[in-house]
C-alpha cells in the first residue's frame, strides 16, 4: 500500500517546486529524507518503569520499535551518570515516514487544544524542521485511560532540502499546517 502523501509528492508536489525554484533535473528538487521521533524522559533516572511505558507510548505511535538514548556525559547537577539510559527515539524511513507524516497532519495535529498552525521558524538553517508536541495523547492509538503520565515528543523532518525557503515550500506542499 502506497501512502497517499507519497502519491501527492510524486504527482503534485515535484512539479510544483521544479517550477517555483526552476529546476531543471528532477533530481535537483528536494525531498523528505526521514523523520525521527524523540521523546526524553527525565524521570528514567530513578525509576526505569517509566522508560518503558514511554517505548511502548512511541511504539503504539509509529509502529516501529525505539532504540533507547543513553547521556552521553555525566552531570552532578542532574544526578545523571553516563550510559544512564534517558530517552528513547524512532526514526522512520520510506513508507512509514509518510504514513507517519500523513497521520501527523491530518489527524493529530487538528486535535491539539487551541491549535492555529504550526511555527514556521524552527527550521535549522540546512533544511531540517523540528516540531514539539507537549502531549502524546493527540494521536488516535493512545487511549487516554491507558497512559501513567502525559509526556511530550521532538518530531524532527529531515529534508535533503539546501536552504530553509526550500524545505519550507516542501512541507508546506504536503500540508503542514503552517501559521500564517
Amino acid at each position: 500500500m502506497i501512502p497517499r502523501l507519497k502519491e501527492k509528492y510524486d504527482n503534485e508536489v515535484v512539479p510544483a517546486l521544479m517550477e517555483k525554484f526552476g529546476y531543471k533535473n528532477i533530481m535537483e528538487v528536494p525531498k523528505l529524507e526521514k523523520i525521527v521521533i524523540n521523546m526524553g524522559v527525565g524521570e528514567a533516572k530513578d525509576n526505569s518503569k517509566v522508560l518503558d511505558s514511554a517505548m511502548a507510548d512511541i511504539q503504539l505511535i509509529t509502529g516501529q520499535k525505539p532504540i533507547l538514548t543513553k547521556a552521553k556525559k555525566s552531570v552532578a547537577n542532574f544526578k545523571l551518570r553516563e550510559n544512564m539510559p534517558i530517552g528513547c527515539k524512532v526514526t522512520l524511513r520510506k513508507g512509514q515516514m509518510f504514513e507517519f507524516a500523513d497521520k501527523l497532519i491530518s489527524i493529530a495535529l487538528p486535535r491539539v487544544r487551541d491549535f492555529r498552525g504550526i511555527s514556521d521558524k524552527s527550521f535549522d538553517g540546512r533544511g531540517n524542521y523540528a516540531l514539539g508536541i507537549k502531549e502524546q495523547l493527540i494521536f488516535p492509538e493512545v487511549e487516554y485511560d491507558k497512559i501513567d503520565k502525559v509526556r511530550g515528543m521532538d518530531i524532527i523532518f529531515v529534508t535533503s532540502a539546501k536552504t530553509d525557503e526550500e524545505a519550507r515550500e516542501l512541507l508546506r506542499f504536503l500540508g503542514m499546517p503552517f501559521a500564517q
